[in-house]
């Protein structure tokens, strides 16, 4: 796919400096040189300070902004494509704490971006998250247990699921976190927005996304979680919920492949303005933290892994993707194995021990 046949000029990433922004904005840069790519961002995710030097390197331009503040966006100047990737990305977010910087970051920035984008006529892909859909309905999927995972083993009752993963089609209704609420709330407004407005929008709800250079926390980016504990020996792992067993079940996508997709979408952005898709790893790209653990130990050395097993309320036992419609429609598959996730990441936090360890551990 050759970037350069896309027609836009001045592309506004915001959450820019974050791991998924800063990434799409340097490979978005390297296939469009003549293009302006500018990254804003808040800041506000410790790490993302680090982006600031890869950015320059590639000929990225920072903006330190936040799109709870119209009158930054409004200093990027005009545009013709923006990225959505600026998120507090926390499913636990707002459980027994202050929701106020979820809530205007998720929610009241997107509508500033999508003001921004109105104005300037421009183009939008916008990153939800998978994290929209029913938490009770994910908690009731027929799941059994086999060797170090779950597995789904029994009737589909619910429409949207399969054993090829979760389609766009599962439930959304009942609660689902007030992240997955403001995603969901977000996506609503672009699908006003687009059609009020004549706007060419697309939404992809991912799913867990890996690679070099994600700040991995407990309750996001748990694959570099997982590696740097064990490299780095500093902290304790935990396993938590659904017995304590690690057995949770996550699929994995290589944040190139998602540039990649972004890539196939945006050649042909009106057939596919309005649509919503599901965007994740699959089955073949699933792990459980249990399985996790084992490539860990054996690439890194084995460390103590404390056991709860008592489940947080916004905790699910399972979720892979079905990409069955966003392969159909654009011809995207992906080519990054989770072995290849995990081999990449390792040699990432090997080589930038010093800089990452104070933030990892």
């Amino acid at each position: 796919m050759e970037l350069r046949m896309l027609p836009y000029k001045k592309i506004l990433i915001t959450g820019g400096a974050g791991f998924v922004g800063s990434h799409l904005a340097i490979l978005f840069k390297k296939c469009l040189p003549l293009a302006s790519v500018i990254a804003l961002d808040n800041l506000y995710r410790r790490g993302s300070e680090l982006s600031l030097k890869r950015l320059k390197k590639e000929g990225v331009e920072f903006f330190h902004g936040d799109i709870r503040c119209p009158e930054d966006l409004a200093s990027v100047g005009n545009f013709d494509l923006m990225i959505e990737c600026s998120a507090e990305p926390s499913v636990k977010a707002g459980y027994d704490q202050d929701p106020s910087y979820l809530l205007k970051t998720n929610l009241v920035g997107t509508i500033h971006c999508l003001e921004a984008v109105r104005k300037n006529k421009a183009d939008l892909v916008f990153l939800s998250t998978s994290r929209v859909y029913s938490i009770s309905d994910l908690q009731s999927l027929p799941l059994s247990a086999e060797g170090k995972r779950f597995i789904v083993n029994g009737e589909n009752r619910l429409a949207g699921w399969s054993k090829e993963g979760i389609s766009s089609h599962f439930s959304t209704k009942g609660p689902r976190s007030l992240y997955g609420t403001t995603k969901l709330s977000s996506e609503l407004l672009l699908e006003e927005y687009g059609t009020m407005y004549d706007l060419n929008i697309v939404v992809n709800r991912c799913g867990v996304i890996a690679g070099p250079w994600q700040m991995g926390k407990v309750d996001q980016g748990f694959v570099t979680l997982w590696l740097s504990r064990h490299l780095y020996k500093k902290s304790p792992l935990k396993y938590i919920g659904f017995g304590g067993e690690g057995r949770q079940v996550r699929d994995v996508l290589h944040i190139e492949d998602l540039y990649e997709l972004l890539l196939l979408q945006l050649s042909q952005i009106s057939k596919h303005r309005g649509q919503v898709y599901n965007v994740g790893g699959g089955p073949a790209n699933s792990t459980s933290l249990a399985e996790l653990s084992d490539w860990c130990a054996s690439n890194c050395g084995q460390i103590p892994i404390d056991s709860h097993p008592q489940s947080h309320p916004s905790d699910i036992p399972y979720y892979v993707t079905d990409n069955a419609e966003v392969m159909k429609a654009t011809g995207w598959r992906q080519k990054k194995k989770f072995s290849n996730i995990l081999g990449e990441t390792l040699d990432w936090l090997q080589s930038h021990q010093d800089l990452l360890q104070p933030i990892l551990s």
